[in-house]
């Protein structure tokens, strides 16, 4: 049985009426931009997929025209946070590079020669006076004991000459016994005696001998190389583990002698470490040039931080005296071709382009001169978004 071609019909007529109501919607909208913005004429006697790319590029146009009419000077406001221009003593810099280093670093060396029946792991921490190494103390406490045997008969003689010249004054006194005898004892037992403090010293020194046979740690640190290993045999002077404070840490840099004048004592610098940039203090200038190199000892400190021994720091050096500037953070300087700017906020919330020329820089901020004031309220963040004229809001201020 045939399908009824009166239901083909009606399929070939919605479609191309879906297609005419597309077209005619397309051309109402150009014909709304055109008595709007400019004169088109648009005509929907092709396709309607060429009506549908004409329909989304003019929706463009009526958009970019939109979102100009609507730029600054309209009703939005801006967010921005700003910051004020201050003066401050600043100096010309240079940079200079430097080393993260530990103020107590010591290579633990052997006192007393064997064979190492421990060394502690790399990366052990350890206290103060720990044992980081000890030598086999197996003959040093042999000699020990010999000593103290050494000590008691010393003493048990001492005890038997002090009674024979007890007995022997006794008897001097009666006339029963010669002088001579008894002046003998005497000499025996001073010499007893001295032969019994003898001993006692060697024991001392075979007890610090003993002592000695431990390296042990000066200062709380950890251990960061060993130097020789378990079951090795060691001399006098040895070096057997390094041992470093990490957090005694501070900077150490090799700077020129002209910064004598400029550098000094307790004076903060600038440093950056791993990208991150913090002020310091210096804690001394050696006043003693290198005669090889001219260049003299700049040590700075650094507080409680993520820092590494070894690590490499750039110091920012004063060159010359400083002197009180205008200065504004270095955000707010907006850099372009034809020079640099920044954006004063007015008392009416306006956005103003001032043009600056920069000068020195100290940490976040940098000198600038031109037509700004101590105290005039500058824009650091959102300024990318802001023309002349603009209205702003503020939001919190930046330190």
């Amino acid at each position: 049985m045939r399908d009824k071609p009166v239901c083909v019909k009606n399929t070939k007529v919605t479609k191309v009426q879906r297609s005419q109501r597309k077209a005619n919607a397309f051309n109402a909208i150009a014909s709304s931009i055109a008595s709007q913005h400019s004169r088109f004429s648009v005509t929907a006697t092709r396709r309607p997929k060429y009506l549908m790319h004409a329909g989304w590029t003019l929706l463009t146009i009526l958009l970019t025209v939109s979102t100009a009419q609507a730029a600054p000077g309209g009703g939005r406001s801006s967010p921005v946070t700003v910051a004020e221009a201050k003066e401050l003593l600043m100096a010309p810099q240079t940079w200079v590079a430097g080393t993260v280093i530990s103020r107590h670093e010591a290579r633990l060396a052997a006192e007393v020669s064997g064979r190492l029946v421990l060394v502690k792991e790399v990366g052990t921490r350890v206290k103060e006076d720990a044992i980081v190494a000890r030598i086999d103390p197996t003959f040093v406490k042999l000699k020990i004991e010999e000593f103290q045997a050494q000590i008691e008969a010393d003493r048990a003689r001492l005890e038997f000459l002090k009674s024979e010249v007890r007995r022997n004054e006794r008897l001097a006194t009666q006339n029963n016994a010669a002088q001579t005898r008894l002046d003998e004892l005497r000499a025996d037992r001073n010499v007893a005696r001295s032969e019994l403090q003898i001993s006692q010293v060697r024991l001392k020194q075979a007890q610090e001998e003993l002592y000695r046979h431990a390296i042990r740690s000066p200062f709380a640190g950890v251990v960061v190389e060993r130097l020789m290993r378990r079951g090795e045999r060691v001399a006098v002077g040895d070096n057997v583990a390094r041992v470093i404070d990490s957090r005694a840490l501070e900077v150490q840099a090799w700077v020129p002698l002209e910064t004598l004048n400029f550098v000094h004592e307790g004076d903060s610098l600038t440093l950056t470490i791993n990208g991150q940039e913090i002020n310091a203090p210096v804690r001394v200038l050696v006043a003693a040039g290198n005669a090889r190199s001219r260049l003299l000892d700049l040590r700075i400190s650094l507080d409680d931080g993520v820092w590494t021994a070894g690590q490499t720091v750039r110091v920012a050096l004063p060159v010359a005296t400083a002197k009180t500037v205008l200065a504004v953070p270095r955000d707010a300087l907006v850099l372009r071709r034809d020079g640099a700017f920044v954006f004063r906020i007015t008392a009416e919330n306006k956005a103003q382009r001032v043009a600056v020329k920069p000068g020195i820089a100290s940490g976040p901020q940098v000198a600038v001169s031109g037509e700004l004031n101590a105290g005039d309220k500058v824009v650091v963040r959102g300024g990318e978004r802001l023309r002349p004229g603009s209205t702003v809001k503020i939001l919190d201020e930046a330190p």
